[in-house]
Formats: C-alpha cells, structure tokens, sequence
C-alpha cells in the first residue's frame, strides 16, 4: 500500500458574498478530489488544539500524527533545523520575517502594510539578512537567511517568554499595541527598530521602490521556541516517507519526525509555485521505494492572507488538477493505494488570518472505494457526514490504518 496526503494551506474558509455566498472551496472547479469524496470517507477533523494558536505549525504537527500539546516548542525551531541551523539545548530560535512598515513619524505608530513586503525574493532578502548581521550580529544574537521572508533570528542563551505577535495577523493595523511585551520586550523592540535604521535605504530597497514594489524595511519577530523533540515516523508508524514543501516549517517539521525533504524546481509558497512539479516528485519517491509521501501546498493560505479571492479559488482548481490529477494518473499502476486531501486551518479572506474551526478531510482507498453519498468535497459536505475527529493527530493513524 502507498499513502499520500495532499495538504492544501488554508483551503477551508467561510462563505464569500463574492463567490455567491460559497466558499472557495465550493465556488472552485475541483472534479478529481469531488470524486475522492464521493468515493471515499469524508468528515471533519480539529487539527488545533482546544486553547493553542492556530498556526500552521500546531496544525501541521497534527496532521502528521504528533499531538501538539505534547510536541510543540514554538514555530522557530522547526523552520531553524530546515534552514539548517544547530540549535543547543539553551537556545532560542525566533521567525523574522521582512516586512513593510507604513511609518509617517514614530516607528512605534507605523502600520503594517504587508508581513512579506511583496513575497520579496530570497536573492535580494540574503543580501538585507547579510547587512542586519554586519550591524546587529552578536555573540547572542544572529540572523539566518531562509526563503523569501520567512528568516531567522538566533538568541544565544535566551530566558523569559513574551507576546509576540504574528504579522500576518496584523496586516493594515498599527503596531502600537502588538510590539513585542513581556521579558526583554525592550531587546526586541530595539532590535526592530534598528532593522528599519538599516534596511529603509538599503540599496536593494531603494531598488524596489524604483520598480513600484513594496521595500523590507523592518524585521518583525515572533514564533519563539526551544530545539524540539520527535519520535521518528519510521517508530511511530512503521514506514518510511518523504516531505514534498517549498516553506522552511513544513521541511522542519519532516526533519524532525525523519523523514527526507525533498526540493522540487520551482516550487514556492505562492500560487507561482510548481504544482505538478511536486505531484511527480512525489510519484518518483513512490516508485523509489517510500511508503509515504506528503505534500504541502502553500498557496491557498497566501491567498487567504492577501485577501485575494480569485487566486484562492484558482489555487484550489490548480491543486486539483495538477496535484490530485497527477497523483491518480501515476497511482493507478499500483494495487491499491490511500490518499488523503485536507487544509490544516482555515485562512478565511475575510478575516486574513487563520482561525481554528475543524478542517474538512476526505480518505480514498482504491481497493475499498464505495460510494459515500457526498456531492462533493467542501466544508458542509463534510459537515454532513456526522464524521468527526475531535483529536486531529489520531487522523493519521486512521488513514495508515493503524
């Protein structure tokens, strides 16, 4: 038996006035995963934890079988070890994204316009990350390159806990109230406001503005954890398997859990990315010999955020045809196989940032396949099932079968 998860960033949402009151997920032509439903189990699985943030870290966590509650250190550290980064022990990993600050007079009122100062390309981030580090670097502190604007910040040593506050859940607010608070909460706010000093008229900035793109010119800290801890896949489930991703905390999260990470040409975290590019990269691990293969689509959940209708509903339509239509043309030639297509949170446009409503999730089995009575893959398809997995990480033992 191979075993594939599809999982689709973001996917689930609320009802648009724009799409005629549907979710994206209804509005979008979808026939490949609308015939898994039909032809599969489909329910509604709670992927975030009663009480925890519902990030993409704790939900990926549960997707992949590990129960957040007992595994999450924070979201840096996961991203950190993808990076390549050596964590010990009495380290601290932060995210540091670029972003673009609105600062008409003090840094403390500026607004925050975009938290990926317009998916900055990860050439020109290295080049403002390398400059942050001639001027802010430390025995404690430093700066680690990613991709995109997606970075990270090292502290050497670190103690105490803060609020820090995602910039994603902030777009087009002011900062005043959601500045870094709690112990250090001065190191940090320093830290961001020398960023600005540096980057507004760095070359590479001035750069982009001359071509009507939005500059990095701040750094925004947040997602603090410690190095994590998890049992390995193979232990847990008894096969091996690989990660198809193009963002630093889905490879991160692979990593840890033992599985190979696998770059595919041209994939990205946006809706540019290379679709089917990571379909065939996972059919080729099939046929390697891996057992399980899961692949991570970043592009819903940025479309949620920019509040970008028509391209979620577009990276929705791409997913099913270039992911899941791909998947079952090379999966055909097997026996039997079982793929799962789910979100891991919501990213509802209307709101621009997650939320931690359950997920609708949809199992199909060659072999086992029946009819399931459901017209379709979508959040109250879902619903009617009366399926419900109150606890998301005991979802994966249910599709492994074990």
């Amino acid at each position: 038996m191979k075993y594939v998860v599809v999982l689709g960033d973001g996917m689930a949402d609320y009802r648009m006035p724009r799409l005629g009151q549907r979710t994206p997920l209804q509005y979008a032509r979808k026939p490949n995963i609308d015939y898994l439903a039909a032809n599969g189990e489909i329910g509604i699985v709670r992927t975030i934890p009663e009480g925890m943030s519902p990030g993409s870290d704790t939900a990926n966590l549960s997707v992949m079988g590990y129960d957040p509650r007992k595994y999450y250190t924070g979201r840096s550290p996961l991203e950190a070890v993808s990076m390549g980064v050596k964590l010990s022990d009495n380290d601290l990993a932060f995210r540091c994204n670029l972003v673009t600050l609105d600062i008409d007079g003090d840094y403390e009122s500026a607004v925050m316009a975009d938290y990926s100062a317009d998916e900055i390309p990860t050439s020109e981030a290295a080049e403002l990350i390398d400059e942050l580090n001639r001027h802010l670097s430390c025995d404690q502190i430093r700066f680690h390159a990613g991709i995109s604007y997606r970075h990270c910040m090292v502290w050497h040593g670190g103690t105490g806990t803060r609020r820090l506050t995602p910039p994603h859940d902030i777009l087009e607010k002011r900062i005043t109230q959601y500045l870094p608070a709690g112990d250090n909460s001065e190191m940090f706010t320093d830290l961001m406001k020398k960023s600005y000093e540096i980057l507004a008229d760095h070359p590479v900035n001035r750069s982009r503005i001359s071509r009507g793109l939005r500059p990095a010119n701040s750094i925004w800290l947040w997602g603090e954890g410690k190095k994590p801890a998890l049992p390995s896949f193979a232990e847990k489930y008894g096969m091996n398997g690989s990660v198809i991703a193009a963002v630093d905390l889905i490879k991160g999260i692979g990593i840890c859990a033992g599985l190979v990470t696998i770059d595919v040409e041209g994939a990205t975290g946006n809706i540019n990315t290379n679709f089917r590019g990571k379909a065939e990269a996972a059919l080729k691990e099939l046929k390697s010999g891996k057992d399980f293969v899961y692949i991570h689509i970043e592009a819903p959940d940025e479309c949620g955020h920019r509040f970008e209708v028509e391209n979620k509903v577009r990276s929705i339509e791409l997913i099913d045809e270039l992911v899941v239509g791909t998947l079952l043309e090379g999966l055909a030639e097997y026996d039997d196989f079982s793929l799962m297509v789910l979100p891991d949170h919501p990213t509802p446009l209307s709101l621009r940032t997650h939320t931690a409503d359950p997920v609708p999730y949809v199992i199909y089995r060659k072999r086992s396949s029946k009819p399931s009575g459901a017209a379709g893959y979508d959040e109250f398809e879902a619903q009617k099932t009366g399926i419900y997995i109150e606890q998301g990480h005991k979802l994966m033992d249910r599709f492994l079968l074990k």
